[in-house]
This record gives C-alpha cells, sequence and structure tokens, in this order.
C-alpha cells in the first residue's frame, strides 16, 4: 500500500474513534424482523427500515422464487438493452398507481433515483432550492446536476418564499426547483407540502418530493404527498422500495413526459443493469398488500404511538417527530453511542446516530418501530430505555 494513503488512513481512522464518530458495524446473523441476532444474541430491533414488516413476509418470499425460477437470478442486461423484462413494465404500471401518476420509473435503489432523477432535468444554467436536512442522496444528486444550490432552512416556509423570490427576480437561472425530503429520517418531521406547492406556483418552482420514509407509511400508506392530496401538483416523486415496501431499489413517479426523458437521460436507467425479476415480483406483491389493506399500517401507526408515549413519560427527548419514528437525542458523540451499547448490552438494538449524519452536539438513538413488533416487546424495550437512561444520568 502506499505509506502516503496509509498514513492518511490510520491519522483519520483514529481520529474518528477518538471523538465517538466511527460507526461499528454489526452483522445480523439472520432475517431483519423485530427480533434480531447479534453475535449469537437476541435483541429486540429498534434500527430497521423494515415499517411494515414486510421484508420477512411469507407471501412475498413465495413470489420472489417463483419469480426466480422463471426469469433467473438476473436481468441480465441494462434496461435499455435487453435487460426490460415484461415484469419491469409490469412493475412500474403497479407503482404509477400507487403513486396516482401517469407513469413511473424505476431504479436499483433509493440513492440511484436522486442521482439520476435531478441531473437528468437540472443543469450549469439552474438553481436548485434545497432543504438544508435533506438525504445525503439529494444533496450529492444536486450537485451531479451542476446547478447552483442555494440552502434553505430547515422547513422555514418564509426563508423559501424569500430566496425563491431572489432566484426568480437575478434572472441568472433557467429552471428552478425546490427538493425537499416528504418525511425528514432524522427527525420525523412531515414536509410542509402544502405550503411549499402555493409558493411553488407563485415563483415557477419545479417542486420534487423524495418520499423515501413516506412511501408505505403516510397518506394511508400511499406516502406524503397522497396524505395531502397534491399528486397532481408534485412534478418528481420520489421513493425506495426497501424500506416500509421490505424488498429493494426505487422509483420517480411523474407524468408520462417526465419518465420518458429519464429513460433516455438518466445515467443509471442507462448504464446499470435492471432489477432482478425477483425482487420485482416481491415488490408488487408488497404493493399490492399496501393497496388492498391499511392493516399493517394501522398497526405501524399504533406501535408508534405507543412507543412515544412511553420514552416521553420516561422524560426522554423525542425531538419533533411526527411519524412513528422516534428520535431519542442525547447530544454529545461519546454519550451517545455509550448509550446505544449499553441498550444492545440491555437486549434492544438501537443504533446511535452522530455527525455527520446529524449535526454535532444532536447525536441520537433513533427508534423504528414496526408492525411486526407487540406490545410486550415494546414494553420489554421501555423498561430498558428506563435503565439504561437513568444510569447514564440522561433521564432522572
Amino acid at each position: 500500500m502506499s505509506k502516503v494513503l496509509d498514513a492518511y488512513l490510520q491519522e483519520n481512522l483514529k481520529e474518528l474513534r477518538d471523538q465517538g464518530l466511527y460507526n461499528e458495524i454489526d452483522p445480523v446473523e439472520g432475517p431483519n424482523g423485530p427480533i434480531i441476532k447479534i453475535k449469537g444474541k437476541d435483541l429486540i430491533n429498534l434500527s430497521s427500515n423494515n415499517y411494515l414488516g414486510l421484508a420477512t413476509d411469507e407471501d412475498l418470499k413465495k413470489l420472489a422464487i417463483a419469480a426466480t425460477q422463471k426469469y433467473g437470478v438476473g436481468a441480465g442486461a441494462v434496461r435499455t438493452i435487453n435487460g426490460t423484462l415484461d415484469i419491469h413494465l409490469k412493475l412500474e404500471q403497479k407503482l404509477a398507481e400507487f403513486k396516482g401518476t401517469e407513469a413511473a420509473i424505476s431504479y436499483q435503489s433509493g440513492f440511484n433515483c436522486n442521482m439520476a432523477a435531478i441531473s437528468a432535468v437540472m443543469t450549469k444554467q439552474d438553481a436548485i432550492l434545497s432543504d438544508e436536512l435533506n438525504h445525503a442522496s439529494i444533496i450529492d444528486g444536486c450537485r451531479l446536476s451542476g446547478a447552483k444550490i442555494i440552502r434553505i432552512n430547515h422547513q422555514d416556509m418564509d426563508d423559501l418564499r424569500a430566496k425563491a423570490k431572489a432566484a426568480k427576480e437575478s434572472g441568472q437561472y433557467g429552471k428552478l426547483m425546490y427538493i425537499t425530503d416528504g418525511v425528514f429520517s432524522m427527525d420525523g418531521d412531515i414536509a410542509k407540502l402544502p405550503e411549499i406547492v402555493e409558493i411553488a406556483k407563485e415563483f415557477d418552482l419545479i417542486t420534487y418530493v423524495d418520499d423515501a420514509h413516506g412511501s408505505g407509511v403516510t397518506g394511508l400508506g400511499k406516502g406524503t404527498v397522497k396524505h395531502f392530496g397534491l399528486e397532481k401538483e408534485i412534478d418528481f416523486q420520489i421513493g425506495t422500495l426497501s424500506k416500509a415496501i421490505g424488498v429493494v431499489g426505487g422509483y420517480v413517479a411523474g407524468t408520462k413526459n417526465l419518465i420518458d426523458w429519464l429513460k433516455v437521460r438518466s445515467r443509471p436507467f442507462l448504464f446499470s443493469t435492471a432489477l432482478p425479476a425477483g425482487d420485482v415480483a416481491a415488490i408488487m406483491g408488497a404493493l399490492d398488500k399496501i393497496m388492498e389493506s391499511t392493516e399493517l399500517h394501522d398497526k405501524l401507526w399504533g406501535n408508534g404511538r405507543y412507543l412515544k408515549d412511553g420514552l416521553q413519560k420516561l422524560g426522554f427527548d423525542i425531538g419533533v417527530s411526527e411519524t412513528p419514528i422516534t428520535p431519542c437525542i442525547i447530544g454529545e458523540e461519546k454519550l451517545t453511542q455509550q448509550f446505544s451499547a449499553r441498550l444492545s448490552e440491555e437486549g434492544v438494538y438501537a443504533k446511535s446516530i452522530v455527525f455527520p449524519t446529524v449535526a454535532k452536539g444532536s447525536g441520537r438513538v433513533r427508534n423504528m418501530p414496526t408492525a411486526a413488533h407487540t406490545k410486550e416487546m415494546l414494553d420489554d424495550a421501555l423498561a430498558i430505555y428506563e435503565k439504561v437512561g437513568k444510569e447514564l444520568g440522561v433521564i432522572s
């Protein structure tokens, strides 16, 4: 190895460890359900994005196996050569129905969606107004486009209006876009879409909502745009197929013209092999379950409220979450990591989230209750939170 590289890596890894910012990865030994096994120990799992418990659903497993037997384990090519299987088209028709749009396109991940869609439409002649707490994939997608990035204070509609007005009146830019998460993953708050749409109409902004944590969760499962009844007003609806949907991949939903453009200009679509058919079949099965019944959605929200109420009564700072995402904000990074480690020792897996994922001094343990948790599991988790919280002086 290069001596320069080795010295760089050693110095910077040591610095991260000293500051409590180094993330240890814990392999899960088996399925990622409400109870997981790590290092041979069963733990109540409060760190999964598997909101509806569909990642381990028996019906979806059968669909994946049947499709794999029919189509094989891989699509065999990129979508634009001969990697588009008939099952991909069926998925995209179902996604458009799910999101209430004319059309949809699928990608290999939610991260790919933002890398693909933003840079396919926005250029160096344009400007993007972006909420300061948007996901890293949005930030990277904006940078890739070459457009001017204008940071908007988090959920601050006065700041959005003022900066949209200034950008519009400057005459410097061809197109203006406003990008926001639908549900912000670290705090659980929901984007103010009605106000955003009003401002967008005033200043002719393209509207772009990344609903990774809203798809399957808000709007009776159909997402944050549906929650507000704004399917006809939002230009880009982005989502993952790996969180509440339980499988893997991502999608963009919008007008037919938008989707046709992404098929010829979005680089991940043009240069990455398509999703395997087994995953596609499981995704369609998951979408059917969400569209046919709100049972899993309702259980998720019930469990979210139950855990929130319990943690709040114990005295934990759970922030401003409006969704089942429930942060316990600890603050200092090393204490946050210590808190998470003690939870794990006592039987709860709730991962610490520290800088650079969140701002320095705002470390938290993020809890993700799911539809698969029982009240008994949540009661056990709350008892452990109380014990560890008092032991470390986080609560009194």
